[in-house]
């Protein structure tokens, strides 16, 4: 066994925790109105990011290593849609595709890294798994954006605050 690769699935999974439990910490600071608020037409609002992602996840993590990554089931145009659902729906599917996501890393095994998988073309395993933290980041920068707009002054930061690092250093 590689230490390396071993290395990078433990520090892959736990940079996925930690982007989960950021948008959870934003979702938690909004009512179920904020969730479907956009800031303009062509905007996505945060319901819509959470139908987004956990589509993606349910398609890509399902029978990852043995199925195409885009799954003939999926319907990636509604996921764009805000249809208003509630919190709790959003929440039961954000929660879903995590599942899914988080069960397949961690039955990974250190030769798989190396498998070639179907997602749009054939990649490795390794390339499947940053294109997804990439993916995942960038919907999450969306969400803190969004949040924080809502929010304003009242946003409680989820990093570290303003100010904080000048204080250290004096």
């Amino acid at each position: 066994m590689n230490n390396f690769e071993q290395e990078y699935l433990s520090i892959t999974i736990n940079q996925f925790r930690h982007n989960k439990e950021r948008a959870e910490k934003a979702f938690s600071q909004l009512s179920e109105v904020q969730l479907h608020w956009k800031p303009s037409e062509e905007s996505n609002n945060i319901a819509i990011i959470i139908k987004h992602l956990s589509g993606n996840m349910r398609s890509r993590w399902v029978d990852f290593l043995t199925t195409d990554g885009e799954k003939s089931y999926r319907d990636r145009d509604d996921e764009f849609c805000d249809n208003g659902e509630s919190k709790k729906d959003l929440l039961y599917k954000w929660e879903e595709g995590w599942d899914l996501l988080f069960n397949t890393m961690e039955s990974l095994e250190v030769d798989d890294l190396y498998k070639t998988v179907a997602l749009k073309q054939q990649i490795n395993v390794l390339q499947a798994i940053q294109t997804e933290v990439v993916h995942i980041s960038y919907h999450l920068g969306q969400i803190l954006f969004i949040g924080k707009q809502i929010k304003n002054k009242e946003w409680i930061i989820l990093s570290i605050p303003k100010n904080v690092l000048k204080s250290l250093i004096v």
